[in-house]
């Protein structure tokens, strides 16, 4: 283990590597920060750092740079995260706010994301299988044609289309409506199956093929895994980022659904809120290795839906990335339990 001096000098290179992409030299860390040693004591310190694999010299006549080991001792001796200031959160409060349903909310996420932390920010779907139904909606549209939506206390909105097998009157229609409505309200989407498989028995004759029909729709709309689909936004913000490896490797490994439902699963914790951090070489996926990424999760209370975070060079300023993560989580969270 490093002691509180070393600790010091580390953190101070960190933040100084952070803030000018160029290698640190002691002379320099003396004179920026108030170490309270001499620049010899710094060299010997940082001797000591590199030795043990914290810090590396690029170059023969250059300062050092951190390593993946030093990023990592110094994410774990964080105190504290960077808070927002109030005018962002003001800020992040009202665009999310302004969402209209789910689809809304994720988009609006996954690009305040990417503006506030200036790199690529991720963001997964919340699984239907824990949600609830709020509500089903059967809407005519033509004597044999009506769309089916069902709203779940998420606030998603699934909208299908529906062929019925003969000419249905729209009061019957209604009644099916108030039928399903009164069989589904509030339950778990996976109990649906089991709730529904007698329900066109329950009705008239004559409204029993119609009902199976939309019954069949209904639960094909239910066997989606919607919450294998993801976002992402930013992707320009790699543009001017120093990777170790290619930009062209991080830009496949995130077209790639699989990688990045893996690389959130990776980050995933005991604790839903808390923050993962996985630093470069610590990434399984190849082509990822000089990335860090930033995730928590987010959902209603300690029911975590989904989980959200950035990517972004190693190089990354870890205290404001890990605030705006935290922040928007949270905000996200209220959202959906405001729902």
């Amino acid at each position: 283990m490093l002691d509180d001096r070393k600790l010091a000098v580390l953190r101070a290179i960190v933040e100084d590597y952070v803030s000018t992409n160029e290698p640190v030299g002691s002379k320099a860390l003396a004179e920026r920060h108030n170490l309270k040693v001499s620049p010899a004591t710094v060299r010997n310190d940082m001797a000591a750092l590199e030795e043990q694999g914290y810090i590396a010299q690029p170059h023969t006549s250059a300062g050092r740079v951190p390593t993946d080991k030093g990023y990592r001792l110094f994410v774990d001796r964080l105190s504290q995260v960077k808070p927002l200031s109030g005018a962002e959160r003001r800020a992040i409060e009202t665009f999310l706010a302004g969402a209209v349903d789910l689809d809304d909310v994720v988009m609006r996420t996954v690009r305040l994301l990417a503006q506030l932390t200036r790199q690529v920010a991720v963001v997964q779907y919340p699984t239907l299988n824990r949600s609830t139904v709020r509500h089903v909606e059967l809407v005519p549209l033509h004597d044999r044609r009506v769309m089916l939506v069902l709203i779940t206390n998420m606030g998603r909105v699934e909208q299908r289309m529906v062929e019925l097998p003969e000419v249905v009157e729209e009061h019957r229609i209604a009644h099916m409506r108030g039928v399903l409505n009164d069989c589904l309200d509030g339950c778990g989407l996976s109990s649906v199956p089991e709730l529904v498989s007698d329900l066109p028995e329950r009705l008239p004759v004559d409204e029993r093929p119609a009902m199976a029909t939309i019954l069949s729709v209904l639960l094909e709309t239910l066997v989606e895994r919607h919450d294998e689909k993801i976002v992402f936004a930013g992707a320009a913000n790699l543009a001017g980022a120093d990777l170790s490896v290619g930009l062209r490797e991080v830009l496949e490994a995130l077209e790639e659904q699989v990688v990045l439902m893996r690389l959130l699963g990776e980050t995933s914790s005991d604790t839903p809120s808390a923050l993962t951090v996985r630093i470069g070489s610590e990434n399984a996926y190849t082509g990822l290795r000089g990335t860090s990424i930033v995730a928590t999760g987010y959902g209603q209370g300690d029911n975590q839906l989904a989980r959200l975070g950035v990517l972004g060079p190693t190089r990354m300023d870890y205290p404001v990335t890990m605030g705006a993560v935290r922040a928007v989580a949270r905000y996200v969270s209220q959202i959906l339990a405001a729902s």
